[in-house]
């Protein structure tokens, strides 16, 4: 019988990444955040802090000047910023440069564009961001309709992406096309192509335009509609292969669901410590609100849920690291962790009572952040609906 040993100890990696993102985060607190969010502007002192110190490159190889590390260490730096206070607001940090920009490269990228982009996106000097979404395919990844048209060496673009994130920012964007369209494609998932876009470039060109999205959370960070118009983007520009766009999106969106769950557990922590903190100081009654059972026994449920989807979310940023096929365990982790941090929002504001609504305290901002995860960037239902169908084997409904 074969011995398999069990170690839930985090690698000596990862915990130099708590401790080098803590020292960094010590120096921010949550009113630094509340100001963020309510200016509507990008953390840009942490970004520096973060950059100098090199753990904007974690996810890129060594040889390009980053740290050679993995999903792992990403989701632990993730998790360790969010819990800091930034929420919601940390996904972004983490999520577009590293995550969709340098960790994709580095698995997926041609010699030319690890050259051209790794180091750049190590130093952060460079940044990324990922369009898939589109106003008609939704959660519908297969059904988007933004086509690349070959032309001689080049491919011609037209089309429109919803919900964005980051555009202003980014010095290059990766765009999800179709080059067959989907009713032509068999299956459905051929067809796809990733390009690279330079995006000031094609702004100044008049080919690429964005439109800001208000929204009601994450405000240090703009979501965009963003509009196409005949973008033409050189071969070399390809990411993958053409057609073959699918094999390179599932490792774009499987760490994208990791990050996501683990700024939501930093968000439930920093929520959760809100809430116990508030709970221990107001007393009513005589007594501090915290001894009522009615206010402890939902903190301590959310504290149990933490800790259990913390756990699946180690495990699936260890799969991916090692090349393993972690689909289920990405969309378990971004469904656990996004139900704790809503339930540790929602129990925090319960919580605090009236005083919730007072913009003196940070939990209408953790709610707002919190809601985020129950709807992207995939909804809870589809999540729901590739476990029963993809892994339990019940009926499809469509």
């Amino acid at each position: 019988m074969e011995l398999i040993i069990v170690d839930f100890t985090l690698p000596e990696s990862a915990i130099a990444v708590q401790r080098g993102i803590g020292d960094i985060c010590a120096r921010y607190d949550l009113d630094y955040w509340q100001r963020c969010e309510s200016e509507k502007r990008w953390p840009e002192e942490v970004w520096q802090d973060l950059a100098k110190g090199g753990w904007l490159g974690l996810a890129v190889p060594e040889e390009y000047g980053g740290g050679g590390q993995g999903l792992l260490e990403l989701a632990v730096a993730t998790e360790t910023l969010s819990a800091s206070g930034s929420a919601g607001g940390s996904a972004f940090t983490y999520v577009l440069t590293p995550g969709f920009g340098a960790m994709t490269l580095a698995r997926h990228g041609s010699r030319w564009q690890r050259d051209e982009l790794l180091p750049g996106l190590a130093t952060g000097e460079l940044e990324t961001c990922f369009a898939l979404t589109e106003p008609d395919a939704g959660s519908n990844a297969l059904g988007i309709s933004t086509f690349a048209r070959r032309d001689g060496a080049e491919f011609v673009v037209k089309g429109q992406k919803i919900w964005i994130t980051g555009v202003q920012r980014a010095t290059w964007m990766l765009l999800v096309t179709r080059t067959i369209p989907a009713a032509e494609a068999k299956p459905r998932s051929n067809g796809l192509t990733i390009l690279l876009v330079n995006v000031p470039e094609a702004v100044a060109a008049g080919q690429l335009s964005f439109q800001p999205i208000p929204k009601m959370g994450a405000n240090t960070t703009p979501s965009n509609m963003v509009f196409i118009d005949d973008l033409r983007v050189p071969e070399r520009n390809v990411v993958g292969e053409v057609d073959q766009g699918a094999l390179v999106l599932w490792d774009i969106l499987n760490p994208e669901r990791v990050l996501l769950a683990a700024s939501a557990l930093g968000g439930a922590e920093v929520a959760l410590r809100v809430a116990v903190q508030y709970a221990k100081e107001r007393e009513v009654f005589g007594r501090p609100i915290g001894a009522n059972q009615a206010i402890a026994f939902p903190l301590a449920q959310v504290k149990a849920k933490i800790e259990l989807a913390r756990l699946m979310l180690y495990k699936a940023a260890w799969l991916f690291d090692r090349q393993l096929p972690c689909g289920t365990e990405a969309n378990i982790a971004k469904l656990t962790a996004s139900q704790a941090a809503w339930e540790a929002a929602d129990h925090a504001f319960q919580t605090h009572g009236g005083m919730a609504y007072s913009l003196e305290y940070p939990v209408a901002r953790l709610l707002a952040d919190a809601r985020i995860g129950k709807v992207a960037p995939v909804t809870e239902e589809l999540l729901l609906n590739y476990l029963a169908t993809q892994v339990l084997g019940l009926p499809r409904s469509f």
